[in-house]
C-alpha cells in the first residue's frame, strides 16, 4: 500500500462564503484561486490557498441547512491546527489578529506537547483554528 504524502485540502462548511472569503484571504493570508457553484445543488464552493503552497481551504456554503453556532464537541470537525516554524513567527501571527481585531487567546505553553506554542482564535463561523510552534519533528 502506498503512504498518504501530505493533506491537499481540508474543506470547511461555512454558512457565508462571501463573508468568510474575505476574512480568510486578510487573516490567514490565503488567496482565493477558483470560485464554483453546482447550479443542480447550489453549493457553493471557494478555493483559497497560501502564495506558492499547495495546501487549500475550501469554504462550502450549503443551501438551505439549518445550523446553530459551531461547536467542536459534536462529531466531526473540532479544530484546526496550523504550523509555524518558530516562536517569533507566532508572536507576528498574534499581532496580525490584533491587527485584524481578531479576538484570540495569546500565545501558551501548550499542556500537551512539551515545548510547544499555541494562539487560538476563531473563524466568523466560530470554527476553532490555532497557530503552533516549536511542534516535535
Amino acid at each position: 500500500m502506498s503512504k498518504l504524502t501530505n493533506l491537499y485540502h481540508l474543506a470547511l462548511t461555512v454558512t457565508d462564503v462571501d463573508r468568510s472569503v474575505p476574512w480568510y484571504e486578510r487573516v490567514l493570508d490565503l488567496a482565493e484561486t477558483t470560485r464554483r457553484e453546482d447550479p443542480e445543488t447550489g453549493i457553493r464552493k471557494v478555493y483559497l490557498r497560501a502564495p506558492g503552497d499547495e495546501f487549500y481551504v475550501v469554504l462550502v456554503q450549503h443551501p438551505d441547512t439549518e445550523r446553530g453556532a459551531f461547536d467542536g464537541r459534536r462529531t466531526g470537525l473540532d479544530h484546526i491546527a496550523f504550523k509555524v516554524d518558530s516562536y517569533a513567527a507566532l508572536k507576528e501571527w498574534e499581532r496580525r489578529l490584533a491587527d485584524y481585531s481578531v479576538t484570540y487567546t495569546p500565545a501558551t505553553a501548550s499542556r500537551t506537547v512539551p515545548g510547544a506554542s499555541v494562539v487560538v482564535f476563531c473563524d466568523p463561523d466560530g470554527i476553532q483554528l490555532e497557530v503552533w510552534s516549536g511542534l516535535p519533528a
